[in-house]
């Protein structure tokens, strides 16, 4: 039996079936590359869910880590804080949009930090409604699953929300939703469902992740934000997936020029040590009580020291143009296989900087999303040694998500083991027709 075959076993009987989990069990990696522990190699284009922006193990990333850890490891910061904290505090609240004063706070997680944002808006307001838009993810907590717009699986079977927690349509032009009927379903939404006096925020994905890659238009970001200064709502921008130059700008609201009250980010923020933050105005993240923000591993030194780093990387290696560069290759790329005979089941390619989706349908004219296919692919991919993901509210987009630091050898690499696997998967769903 391979080592991969009885952690598997071993999984089944341990874990909880609803962690999901891929086939892949990791031994090492390195930049964009992953081992397993039966020594296979893969290009990671996951990078953990967006999370290693700067790769598997960069040697800056780790060195500040090591050095935090000959210090100390913990002290929570509400018992003796630390330097660290602080100045990524410094450093987040100068790099988010916006010209006005902020604060920061650190948290572990996405969840954890779109949480304290909600707190924190309605402490500010004294207003306890929230909306958000289909096919949004904003996490698996109780508060973070009323505000996503995708029931499976994120939804099915927990039972009640929380209350006041409202969706409208996100815009797709894909679908037929464009940023016009999006504003007038939310002025509908403020007229017919909930007075805006008692709305306390709206949160919004500047592109949505599990929702499918959507691109939120300038002129949506815009309008929402108009509708929030008239009616005295809080803007929240959820960067927990878009965040940390994964779009080409360190945070994905820069390309619409519009600067939200609160901003959410996660995932790579610390190059895969766990770390959340939440920075907004001053007054609005000071309307917290003492003691009512916060947690034990809030802020951990690891991870802070992780994230100090992680920006110094992204400045002195400029990801942020690598985002663009690698972005632009893989959307040209797909773009080229999709206007091949026999590649009509490539529906649309999208993306900002390197954040690349194709979504897949049994035709382009009926637009019937094919789930089927896009787990061929996947699994296809998988077996000739590419990592990538699903995502979409019907489940049938891939999303890539390389390290920002991938070599381009690499990148073309992956993308023809891609290629490769959508003509295996569609020619083979071709041929069972």
């Amino acid at each position: 039996m391979s080592v991969t075959k009885d952690l598997k076993a071993r999984r089944a009987a341990a874990v909880a079936q609803g962690v999901a989990t891929r086939g892949i069990y990791a031994e090492r990696a390195k930049n964009a590359e992953l081992w397993d522990v039966d020594g296979k190699r893969y290009l990671d284009f996951a990078a953990g869910i967006a999370v290693n922006n700067t790769g598997h193990c960069h040697p800056v990333v780790m060195q500040a880590v090591a050095e935090q850890s000959e210090k100390f490891t913990h002290t929570c910061f509400h018992v003796a804080p630390y330097e660290s904290y602080i100045r990524l505090a410094e450093r987040l609240n100068a790099a988010t949009p916006g010209d006005f004063d902020k604060k920061t706070m650190l948290v572990t997680t996405g969840a954890e930090a779109v949480e304290n944002a909600v707190k924190m808006a309605r402490a500010y307001t004294g207003r306890s409604g929230v909306i958000a838009f289909s096919g949004a993810f904003h996490g698996r907590t109780l508060m973070g699953m009323a505000l996503c717009g995708k029931v499976t699986p994120y939804k099915k079977d927990f039972g009640a929300m929380p209350p006041e927690v409202l969706h409208a349509p996100f815009p797709n032009a894909l679908y037929g939703v464009s940023v016009s009927d999006s504003l007038a379903a939310l002025d509908n939404l403020l007229r017919s469902s909930i007075d805006p006096e008692r709305v306390a925020a709206i949160i919004v994905e500047p592109v949505q992740g599990e929702g499918g890659f959507n691109i939120a238009p300038p002129e949506f970001l815009r309008g929402l934000r108009k509708v929030c200064d008239d009616n005295g709502i809080l803007l929240i921008a959820d960067e927990v997936q878009t965040g940390i130059a994964r779009t080409g700008k360190l945070f994905a609201f820069e390309h619409s020029g519009v600067a939200a009250d609160l901003v959410v980010m996660a995932k790579g923020l610390a190059g895969g040590f766990p770390l959340s933050a939440v920075t907004g105005r001053v007054d609005i993240v000071d309307a917290a009580p003492a003691g009512g923000i916060g947690g034990t591993y809030a802020g951990n030194p690891l991870a802070v020291a992780a994230a100090n780093a992680v920006l110094d990387v992204i400045d002195v290696e400029s990801l942020c143009d690598r985002a663009s560069e690698i972005g632009n290759v893989i959307q040209h790329r797909l773009n080229e296989i999709a206007q091949r005979p026999g590649m009509e089941a490539i529906g649309d390619v999208r993306g900002q900087g390197a954040m690349v989706a194709f979504e897949l349908f049994t035709d382009r004219t009926t637009k019937k999303p094919n789930a089927v296919l896009t787990q061929t692919i996947i699994a296809e991919a998988e077996a000739r040694g590419l990592i990538i993901l699903p995502c979409g509210t019907y489940g049938n987009a891939v999303r890539l998500l390389p390290p920002l630091t991938t070599p381009m050898a690499q990148v073309t690499e992956a993308l023809d083991i891609l290629e490769a696997s959508l003509e295996a998967a569609i020619y083979t769903a071709v041929a069972a027709e």
